[in-house]
């Protein structure tokens, strides 16, 4: 061999050399390590157990997906799962099963990311993990396309997969539902719980679905295995589950007719034309913003991406046999009772309605008493006897029920002006603060009733176009602001229940309403200082017990007063025989009143109190105890403060005692002391009966009212005669 060649063999031999170094480097940096486990496809072969759900994959077309690169939770039926399976639906082998079938139970067996038991129940939060905190995983199963019937024309639809909107990266995949004893622990909830769910299942402690985990925590090198007892089948979304079961097509009925809508998307039509050819175009199915949650939406809120394992919605749906009578008699009421008038109700009523049913959390069956709906309503439900059918669905918890939902706002005193049409503007008026405090059923209100014609008829509306209050008259009281006009109309008839109830139909006292404006009742009439000024006292017509109070209807409107106190203390002192003569006469040449306008200085505009009014007598006593000077009119400046004190201290402020309605033992007056400035009080005695209403002063003297000429009406005010005089401390 010449010297050529003997340079080219070993030219090749050093380059094979340095080759297979490489490689071996190569092999050793990034060849698969002989520690990691075979991917899950594998991993199954290995096992003797697994050869129908094997079968299974490769129909589903999933082999390949399970036997190369990814991070999987695999929840595995066994042989005699799967034999079970096979027997109780009929389909007898796999060979016999559609593809269609099977992909469904694989994906749906199949959850993205490998989740070892110990980190199964905690939540993954945009923070980190939650400790248990989770009972649901995202799977790799999801429904994409439907064909429904609207109108009488098929279309092709895709649900939503928010509430209320949309995203084309997301296939609203459905969620596998899981329990154990830590998630239990945490949440206050018992194994009872579970049973509720799943009666003829054992819970040990490990549970998916109905299923029991017999092995866990199986290594892959794409994830992890969990061997389960029982072949696991997709469960339908809430939406899906309502239009399946017949016995809720009214409750159905209401969702589709007045809160869904459907949307052409050019991105959601491209998609299913490159699937499916053609040129079909296709809609996404909305459900209303104001609707508690999107029935067919699979990805709870999506405020953080994972929220869906920790959260879930709930629906309670009436039977029809239980919807349609309270249709009638409650929503329907003033409708002629007849559903076809459905159209002719506020869509806020049926929202009202529907959202009283629906719930943004998981109701477990142990603690409806502690969950609350989109309203903020527990379940008035008994578990035990009222719920017919209860489902852990794809996207939240199902219960059926054999018992109407009373929602606060139907069945409160809110609920008379709310349902019925002819006081919608009462029920605007009460919408706000108002609404929260007579919805409440745990507190006793009494609501007079204020129809629409009464306040046209008074000079104000409400005006759609500007969205706002106005005043139809010019030149009648309170038009310049008809909204706070007319809220203190309506806070007259908005009653709190004090300690002391009271019968308006029988008997007579006086009543403090919201906000410190008083009425008068006489027998089953009514009268606020407003009706005192016109002489027209309104009657009760009509008495609706609902359950937090009545609900009194009238034939007019409880009316303010444009009377300052001074005025209305004018009137009453006008003939020197009057009890409130001689104080007056003080009051009108005192430093605090303006002649002009009857403005009493320290009781400005909205002022809520009592005036304790000395009787002639008693002026004359304070006159001969030196605490008045003996002119009415003095100059000295001294006896003027004198008189300016006297007064003062007869002057009750936020405090208006009348029959009960006073829940304090005492009041704080407009005096205040020069020499300390203390400011000065009196003592309350408001016993049962009214007769012997008096006042201790700051010498411990206790001076009783003349009820014969006290619970006089102004505005906000109480005007009480009083038998003595009481006396401040400097």
């Amino acid at each position: 061999m010449n010297r050529f060649f003997r340079s080219l063999l070993l030219l090749s031999a050093i380059s094979c050399l340095a080759v297979n170094c490489r490689k071996k480097i190569w092999d050793d940096y990034y060849g698969r390590p002989e520690s990691l486990e075979p991917p899950i496809y594998q991993v199954l072969q290995s096992k003797a157990n697994f050869k129908t759900l094997l079968a299974c994959i490769d129909k589903a077309g999933y082999t390949k997906t399970l036997n190369s690169a990814g991070y999987w939770t695999l929840f595995a039926p066994t042989d005699s799962a799967f034999a079970v399976y096979l027997q109780q639906s009929g389909i007898g082998s796999v060979d016999k099963m559609t593809e269609a079938t099977a992909q469904q139970i694989v994906r749906f067996c199949l959850v993205y990311n490998a989740f070892n038991t110990d980190r199964l129940d905690d939540y993954q939060s945009n923070a980190g993990w939650v400790a248990d905190n989770a009972f649901r995983r995202r799977t790799a199963y999801y429904d994409l396309f439907d064909t429904v019937v609207l109108n009488g024309t098929s279309m092709v639809t895709v649900a939503s997969n928010r509430n209320a909107g949309y995203s084309s990266a997301d296939n609203n995949n459905k969620y596998i539902t899981y329990f154990t004893d830590a998630y239990f622990k945490a949440k206050g909830i018992t194994d009872a719980d579970y049973k509720y769910f799943y009666p003829n299942s054992v819970y040990r402690g490990l549970n998916v679905m109905d299923a029991a985990i017999t092995q866990t925590n199986i290594p892959a090198e794409n994830g992890v295995i969990h061997v389960v007892d029982k072949v696991l089948q997709s469960q339908p979304s809430i939406e899906q589950h309502l239009e399946a079961q017949g016995r809720y097509s009214v409750f159905r009925g209401l969702l589709e007719r007045y809160t869904t809508s459907y949307v052409e998307s050019l991105e959601a039509t491209d998609r299913y034309n490159v699937l499916y050819g053609g040129n079909s175009k296709v809609s996404i199915k909305f459900y209303t913003p104001l609707l508690g949650f999107s029935p067919n939406n699979e990805n709870y809120l999506k405020a953080q991406d994972n929220d869906g394992q920790s959260n879930c919605w709930t629906m309670f749906a009436p039977e029809n046999d239980v919807l349609v009578p309270y249709l009638k008699n409650v929503v329907l009421e003033h409708y002629n009772r007849d559903t076809a008038n459905l159209n002719r109700v506020p869509i806020n009523v049926l929202l009202d309605l529907l959202n009283s049913y629906m719930y943004q959390m998981p109701v477990w069956p142990t603690q409806f008493a502690k969950s609350g709906n989109f309203l903020g309503e527990e379940p008035r439900f008994n578990s035990a006897s009222d719920i017919i059918e209860k489902r852990v669905l794809s996207n939240g918890f199902f219960y059926g029920t054999k018992k109407a939902q009373e929602t606060n706002n139907f069945s409160t005193v809110f609920g008379r002006p709310y349902l019925d049409p002819s006081y919608s503007l009462m029920s605007r008026l009460l919408e706000g603060e108002l609404k929260q405090l007579i919805t409440n059923p745990k507190i006793k209100y009494d609501l007079f009733m204020m129809s629409d014609a009464a306040i046209r008829n008074l000079g104000f509306d409400w005006d759609s176009k500007s969205n706002a209050w106005v005043a139809t008259r010019t030149g009648m009281l309170g038009a310049g602001d008809p909204k706070g006009t007319l809220m203190r109309i309506i806070n007259h008839c908005v009653v709190p229940r004090r300690s002391r109830p009271f019968n308006p139909l029988s008997g007579q006292g006086i009543v403090e309403g919201n906000g410190g404006e008083m009425f008068r009742y006489d027998n089953g009439k009514v009268y606020a200082a407003g009706n005192i000024d016109s002489s027209r006292p309104v009657t009760i017509t009509q008495t609706v017990p609902m359950n937090n109070g009545n609900v009194y209807y009238t034939d007019g409107l409880l009316y303010f007063s444009a009377k300052p106190v001074g005025k209305r203390l004018e009137e009453l002192a006008a003939s020197p025989s009057s009890p409130y003569y001689s104080f007056f006469q003080y009051l009108k040449n005192s430093t605090l009143y303006n002649a002009g306008t009857s403005a009493i200085s320290g009781v400005a505009l909205g002022f809520i109190g009592s005036f304790l009014i000395p009787d002639n007598a008693a002026i004359a006593a304070a006159v001969s105890d030196k605490l008045l000077p003996a002119v009415v009119n003095p100059t000295d400046a001294a006896d003027k403060e004198k008189v300016a004190r006297f007064i003062q201290y007869h002057i009750i402020k936020k405090s208006v005692i009348a029959n009960g309605t006073q829940d304090a033992s005492s009041a704080e007056t407009l005096y205040r002391s020069l020499q300390t400035d203390r400011v000065g009080y009196v003592v309350i005695h408001d016993p049962a009966n009214d007769a012997s209403l008096s006042f201790t002063d700051d010498r411990e003297r206790n001076i009783s009212i003349d009820p014969a000429n006290s619970y006089v009406l102004a505005d906000r005010i109480i005007i009480h005669s009083l038998k003595g005089y009481l006396y401040y401390q400097n």
